[in-house]
Parts: structure tokens; C-alpha cells; sequence
């Protein structure tokens, strides 16, 4: 397929082993409509064939652009992508998630009829693989405005190229959490606007970051705040910085911890309970065989077993 005009947004994504899922993620966004694009993908280090099957699906369609590159991380690889952006306008994507039909050219519609805003975002629902939402993501817009809450989900923003330049754009010492940092920014040049639509659909497992990192997105975004505060009153962020670059040093060598995995299949088995319950004890088996001792999941697999006695024995 031949650009016939310049792109209207870029839409950005890294990609690290993300074979299986990526031919669902690169159509949901091929097969957007309305306005002319480009896809700038890294891929980042992949070893699992996720490198082949870019590179055959940039031969058919010439929108997509594969940038490959050697493991480096999220972060590296959008200020990387973002810096090779032509278009006016700059949307996120992630791996593994989709962005549903009309989101592009709703965002685009928003940001045009708001000249005010930079930032753009929509509501998110959130599924695991078996294809169950976990839950929906719907935030108030007035609360996006400081900067310091973020979108339904980090894939699921456009903000204006121009704004991005100017606000120093993602950066290099926020090794988890670059969204946020990035949002604070953004605050200050113009509004956050959100289509009030489920519009992205993330995909969740207990692997995802937000299930192994959360105490090292805790810290980054403790250090945000007070970056954020101090560059607000004037003072340096400096020093806050250069905490933030360490806490990304030592994030980079962490070791896999189970218990981090259990946390994550624990907030998955405790969201499907309610609605799910045979799916439910699934993640929270889950959670118990990579943390034998995490109470919590006990719990409520006990509880499980005993709603499931009184239904077999009424």
C-alpha cells in the first residue's frame, strides 16, 4: 500500500517478544480509518520471530516503519520513535493491545476541535487472554488536569507532536512510569481532553508490568511529584532526577521475583470473582503457586470451595 499523502498522526509501539501477539495489534491499527498514517515500531531486541514477521508485514503495507533495534526498554525505544515521528500528531499503542475502529480519528476530531488541548485519551477496558474483560478503566477528565493522574492507559493517548517537542518529551531517567513524568509536562502547555468511549483494549495478564512492577511505579511516581512540585515553584529538579536515574539502574537488573507474579494473578483472580468464578480460581491458583504464602488468595479460593459446596448441596 503506497503513502499517497503525509501522515496525520504516527502512531508509536516497541515490541519485545511479542510474536503471538502482534499480528491482532498491528491490524487493529492498519485497519484504522479516516486519516493518513504511519506505524513506527521498535523492535527491541526481540528473539522469537517477532523481527520476521514485522519486517513481512512492512512489506505489504508501507505505512508501517520497523526500526530494529538491540534490547534497550520501553523508554529508549519511544523517545527513539518519537524523534523519527513526520506527523503533526503522535498516538501510543502497545503490544498486545488493540485500538478499536474510530479511535484514531476520534482523538484527532477532539484535539482539532480543541485547540487548547495537547493531550488526548479515551476510556480502556482490560482483558485477559481467554478473552474476559477484567475490568474497564473510566476516569473523569477533570481529575487528568494536574498532570500527576494518568489516562485509562498509556497506549490509549494522541498528543500534538509540537507539544511533545516542547515539553521535553519522554525521558531516558524514568525507566517505569515515563507516561506520567511525560504527562506532568504536558500539563502545563494545554488541556488533557478525553473521548469519553472505551476506544483501546489492553491486554492483562500477571505478567504485565503494572502486575510485577508496582512498587517500582510507586517510587518513580513519588519522585514525579516531587520533580513536578519543585519545577512548578521554581526550585531544580535535579536532584529528583538523579534519584529517578538510579532507581532505573537498578530496576534494569532485577531479578524475576514470583511474588510479584502472584500479586498479579491475585488482582486478576479478584476482579473475575464476582462474574467469573471458575476462571477466577484459574489466576488465583495461580497466585498461590508462585507465593504459597499469599493469604489473601488462600482466602478467597476458600471461599470459592464454599460457595461451591452450598450450590452442589442445597
Amino acid at each position: 500500500m503506497r503513502v499517497s499523502q503525509p501522515p496525520t498522526v504516527s502512531v508509536v509501539m516497541a515490541v519485545h517478544n511479542g510474536f503471538s501477539q502482534l499480528p491482532a495489534t498491528l491490524t487493529s491499527i492498519q485497519q484504522q480509518e479516516g486519516l493518513p498514517l504511519e506505524f513506527l515500531v521498535v523492535n527491541d531486541g526481540s528473539n522469537d520471530g517477532s523481527a520476521e514477521l514485522l519486517d513481512q508485514a512492512a512489506a505489504l503495507d508501507r505505512r508501517l516503519r520497523v526500526l530494529h533495534r538491540p534490547h534497550r526498554g520501553l523508554t529508549a525505544s519511544l523517545i527513539e520513535a518519537c524523534a523519527q515521528a513526520r506527523a503533526p500528531f503522535i498516538a501510543r499503542q502497545d503490544c498486545g493491545d488493540r485500538s478499536l475502529p474510530g479511535r484514531l480519528q476520534q482523538q484527532w476530531d477532539l484535539l482539532q476541535a480543541c485547540p487548547e488541548a495537547v493531550l488526548c485519551s479515551s476510556h480502556a477496558r482490560f482483558v485477559v487472554p481467554e478473552g474476559v474483560v477484567v475490568h474497564e478503566q473510566r476516569p473523569l477528565q477533570e481529575d487528568l488536569q494536574t498532570g500527576l493522574t494518568g489516562p485509562a492507559h498509556h497506549g490509549s493517548v494522541m498528543f500534538r507532536r509540537d507539544a511533545y517537542e516542547q515539553s521535553g518529551g519522554y525521558r531516558p531517567m524514568f525507566f517505569y512510569a515515563q507516561d506520567i513524568d511525560l504527562w506532568s509536562r504536558l500539563s502545563e502547555l494545554g488541556a488533557h481532553m478525553m473521548v469519553p468511549e472505551v476506544l483501546y483494549e489492553a491486554g492483562v495478564s500477571p505478567g504485565s508490568i503494572s502486575g510485577l512492577q508496582t512498587r517500582e511505579q510507586r517510587r518513580f511516581h513519588g519522585l514525579i511529584r516531587a520533580a513536578t512540585a519543585a519545577r512548578r515553584s521554581q526550585r531544580p529538579e535535579a536532584p529528583w532526577l538523579a534519584r529517578a536515574a538510579a532507581l532505573s539502574d537498578r530496576c534494569r537488573i532485577l531479578r524475576p521475583d514470583p511474588r510479584r507474579r502472584a500479586r498479579g494473578a491475585y488482582f486478576i483472580g479478584a476482579c473475575l470473582q464476582p462474574q467469573h468464578p471458575e476462571l477466577a480460581r484459574k489466576y488465583l491458583r495461580e497466585a498461590v503457586k508462585q507465593d504459597p504464602m499469599h493469604l489473601r488468595a488462600w482466602l478467597r479460593l476458600i471461599q470459592e470451595r464454599k460457595k461451591g459446596n452450598m450450590r452442589s448441596n442445597p
